[in-house]
């Protein structure tokens, strides 16, 4: 199951509260304003500031 187009409409990154998109890999949500990729576990996106990677 992979995210829904609803919560990736809802979704925003929570640092910048910008937008954020799912990346080609499809394994993760990226900001491009704070240059961060926000993985995403057992279809479960993992928006936490800390545990983010940088691009």
């Amino acid at each position: 199951m992979a995210i829904s187009e609803e919560l990736l409409e809802i979704l925003v990154c929570p640092k910048c509260k910008g937008e954020i998109h799912l990346n080609t890999k499809r394994d993760g949500l990226e900001c491009n304003a704070c240059r961060l990729l926000y993985e995403i576990k057992d279809d479960i996106p993992i928006m936490l500031i800390d545990e983010a990677k940088p691009l």
